[in-house]
């Protein structure tokens, strides 16, 4: 996934944080204006609040696109990426930041994180790209093991087995011409790679591995979707 995703932060990060973003032609004010407004989103949806004094885990921050918004609600952020580049331009664009923590992860587990450190949680449309749903699962479990007591997470999965699939003209190879455009930089690569099509996460198995980590999942919202928001709270 490290190599995937700093190939991606090469060629255009901003799309492919946010690919409602025109592929190389961003328009960075809504860019981040977009992240502030899908943070709200997740955390009203879900009934969390920020707190001032929170110390919080930003779970595939990218270019910190939510990692900004979280410094200013919060007392510290630990914006963790598996992409060393993806975290070279995040301290590029945000250099003014002094109560984050850029940590690069090993895309397997939260390592690096103390145990029973974190108040609060955030991941969105992050899990959505892992292309093993016990990849996935293995980040809920380590959840239970940094959250504090009564610390929460708030994050999203996909529940849809159907978006994962190949689009029908790339299930038998990609085209030459899409090979060729894609070469020319006038589209997107990559978007057939497992990295980037996903899995989803049955919710019988969240369950267990939740509670297997000391978490209750309190709330989830828009099951069998893309988009399935999970609040989890350390027991």
């Amino acid at each position: 996934m490290r190599s995937f995703w700093d190939a991606r932060a090469r060629e255009d990060a901003f799309h492919f944080v946010d690919n409602r973003e025109p592929y190389k032609d961003a328009d960075l004010q809504r860019f981040w204006h977009e992240g502030e407004r899908d943070l709200d989103t997740l955390l009203s949806t879900l009934g969390v609040i920020v707190r001032q004094d929170d110390v919080v885990l930003d779970i595939g921050c990218g270019v910190g696109r939510l990692t900004r918004v979280l410094s200013r609600r919060a007392a510290h952020v630990v914006a963790l990426d598996i992409s060393p580049e993806m975290l070279r331009r995040a301290q590029e664009l945000n250099d003014g930041l002094n109560n984050v923590t850029w940590l690069l992860g090993d895309g397997e587990s939260l390592t690096g994180v103390e145990d029973a450190s974190l108040d609060g949680a955030v991941s969105h449309v992050v899990f959505q790209h892992i292309p093993d749903a016990k990849i996935t699962l293995g980040y809920v479990e380590e959840l239970g093991r940094v959250l504090k007591p009564g610390g929460w997470a708030a994050f999203g999965v996909s529940t849809d087995p159907r978006v994962h699939e190949p689009p029908p003209a790339e299930r038998g190879g990609t085209s030459r011409r899409d090979l060729l455009r894609g070469l020319a930089g006038r589209r997107p690569r990559g978007q057939s790679a497992p990295e980037w099509l996903g899995s989803p996460v049955p919710l019988d198995a969240l369950g267990a591995v939740a509670t297997t980590a000391g978490l209750v999942l309190e709330q989830i919202e828009g099951a069998g979707t893309q988009f399935t928001f999970v609040r989890a709270v350390r027991a």
